[in-house]
């Protein structure tokens, strides 16, 4: 063994369930070997780690930090291996416990809680502020998390009404066009926002609250002239509003409501030469008390781990583009 490798050993003491810890073919051993520069081997109930000290260490301090994890009853998955690294090399894997506040439980049993700082930011901004905006690449849990803080909120009986809206931009909110009746014409576009809040109520629930005109999901050209009081609202897609829509939607507000809006401004849909409401907005009301905005990044994406890859190679060609741009325009 060279003279700056190192060995420690990890028991692993009574754990009974060694395959949810690994992951199916050991793929979150592989995750760390491959992210810390470390080697892993397992012998009866041991883990030997080799590799520089300063790595083996993380590594002790990520599968310490993961085995708690397991203990506390969460599933762990290459997300949560690749975000506990993280925080293993920053320091900060003895943090991991302030996310353990659960937001609600759904019908299913499953306890929806924040698994990034970055998403637990977001949900301490939602309950301290009247309007969040919450912005940043897809796979962030933006619009979910929002949706539970909803429920709970009306479980709660903090409000009485949960309105979920979007911009059917694709068909330029014209859905007169459309095959069908008015409901059959937008489901299309509302769909995601159905299915995260059928996952959080359950079936019954959900249809009973929408009979009853309890929940509302409408596309946002059917905000326009009211008040919304009483109420969660939660504006999704917002990279694709105007900045005429984005004003007419924040100023339905009304009181006793809370509005959460939404979106992702490196996927706008909007015309050539259109601008985004949701750009425009940092700028016009990024002073304003009361009003909160959270940007995620890539670390704080919870889908597969390839979708964290896709955003960064995408942040990196969209700087190198502009810096591109901007040097022929210095040229011309």
């Amino acid at each position: 063994m060279p003279n700056d490798t190192v060995e420690k050993s990890l028991s692993l003491g009574d754990i009974k369930d060694i395959k949810g810890l690994f992951g199916d073919f050991d793929k979150n051993l592989r995750i760390i070997e491959e992210e810390i520069n470390v080697n892993i081997v397992l012998r009866e109930n041991e883990l030997k780690i080799s590799g520089e000290d300063e790595e083996v260490q993380v590594a002790l301090k990520s599968f310490e930090t993961l085995i708690q994890m397991q203990n506390d009853g969460e599933e762990i998955n290459e997300n949560s291996v690749d975000y506990i690294v993280h925080l293993a090399r920053d320091g900060e894997a003895h943090k991991r416990e302030e996310l353990n506040d659960v937001i609600i439980t759904t019908a299913r049993g499953k306890a929806i809680k924040p698994k990034t700082f970055g998403q637990k930011n977001y949900t301490d901004e939602i309950s301290r502020n009247e309007i969040v905006f919450g912005i940043g690449p897809a796979g962030t849990g933006k619009t979910y998390l929002a949706m539970a803080m909803a429920v709970k909120a009306f479980k709660n009986k903090q409000v009485s009404k949960i309105i979920l809206t979007r911009p059917a931009v694709e068909a330029g909110e014209k859905l007169g066009f459309l095959p069908g009746d008015m409901q059959e014409k937008v489901d299309p576009y509302l769909r995601p926002l159905y299915d995260a809040l059928f996952d959080i109520m359950g079936e019954e629930t959900y249809q009973k609250n929408m009979e009853r005109g309890l929940i509302e999901v409408a596309p946002l050209a059917y905000m326009r002239g009211r008040t919304l009081n009483d109420s969660y609202i939660i504006l999704d897609e917002a990279q694709n509003t105007t900045p005429e829509q984005m004003k007419m939607f924040l100023t339905r507000l009304g009181f006793g409501s809370k509005a959460i809006i939404t979106g992702d401004i490196t996927q706008i849909d909007l015309p050539r030469g259109k601008i985004s409401g949701l750009k425009e907005v940092v700028n016009v009301l990024g002073d304003v008390r009361g009003i909160a905005f959270v940007h995620f990044s890539e670390k704080d994406v919870v889908r597969h781990k390839l979708v964290q890859k896709i955003v960064k190679a995408y942040e990196k060609y969209e700087i190198s583009k502009a810096e591109q741009e901007e040097c022929y325009s210095e040229q011309k």
